[in-house]
């Protein structure tokens, strides 16, 4: 390593380390005492107490691991929904040629700029309309019909970079646009898919608003919406059970990020701006 390289790795570490202080901070609060989290700052605690990860698994109406798995189930097929729904949708773009096909393309990314605060209102009164209030339908069922744009785009300019010749190829061997997509765009786009997948993840299991809303019932509660119950508006918070259990619900964000962290990486790369 060249002697110029090192203030700029150093600056680069420097800032690194800034963007883990809360994460750093955060672990070590989830074991410390509730009374001495914001009177000790540091990162290093002077007095353990593993306690707060006990504790607060059983704090609420069911043990935490109720919620985990409410999440995880949302999670899953919201993953499930996108990886299928968007790359049809993707696969049509990219290949297929219909009438107003750009016109489509361009309202697609249109929807990109719509915060969901927006769109929260008409989606709560259809699916009110529906019946879907307090079931996991209206945080699955969207994910079944495309309505992520995103990964569309994502995926639409990873299969215009796959050549035209491998359709040609197998059409002549009798092969139809089902076929195609299953047979040699699927195999071809992992790394968009391992992307479009971690990324669902990540996000479906953060997700805090669209849960708060359309979950009411504490049956249903996912991990974000239980953590939200440790908090008291009374000043009563369990700062360090709140703390323990945020580590917990991260834990599968880390695990799932690390297992498809090279097909990430090469997903981003090889996705440009064709």
């Amino acid at each position: 390593m060249g002697a110029s390289r090192w203030p700029r790795h150093l600056l680069l570490l420097a800032f690194g380390l800034v963007m883990l202080y809360p994460l750093l901070w955060m672990v070590s609060s989830s074991v410390k005492p509730t009374d001495t989290i914001f009177r000790d700052p540091s990162i290093w605690p002077t007095e353990l107490d593993l306690g707060n990860y006990t504790d607060g698994w059983t704090a609420l109406e069911h043990p935490f691991h109720y919620y985990l798995w409410n999440s995880a189930v949302i999670a899953v097929l919201a993953v499930a929904g996108n990886l299928l729904s968007c790359s049809l949708a993707a696969y049509a773009f990219a290949r297929l040629d219909f009438p107003g096909r750009n016109l489509f393309f361009a309202l697609m990314l249109a929807t990109l700029m719509l915060p969901i605060h927006v769109l929260i209102v008409p989606q709560y009164v259809l699916f009110s309309q529906l019946d879907w209030i307090n079931t996991n339908l209206p945080l699955v069922v969207p994910k079944f019909l495309a309505h992520d744009a995103f990964f569309i785009f994502l995926m639409v300019q990873f299969i215009r970079g796959l050549p035209r010749e491998l359709d040609e190829a197998a059409r002549i061997d009798g092969c139809g646009h089902i076929r195609i997509y299953w047979r040699i765009i699927m195999p071809l786009s992992v790394p968009a898919l391992v992307t479009s997948a971690l990324f669902t993840f990540i996000w479906t299991w953060n997700d805090f608003f669209s849960q708060l809303i359309f979950l009411t019932d504490p049956e249903l509660w996912t991990m974000p919406v239980a953590l939200r119950s440790f908090m008291d508006g009374q000043g009563e918070t369990a700062w360090g059970q709140l703390f323990a259990m945020s580590i917990v619900g991260l834990a599968p964000i880390f695990g799932f990020f690390l297992a498809g962290q090279r097909y990430l990486t090469q997903g981003i790369s090889t996705t440009g701006f064709r």
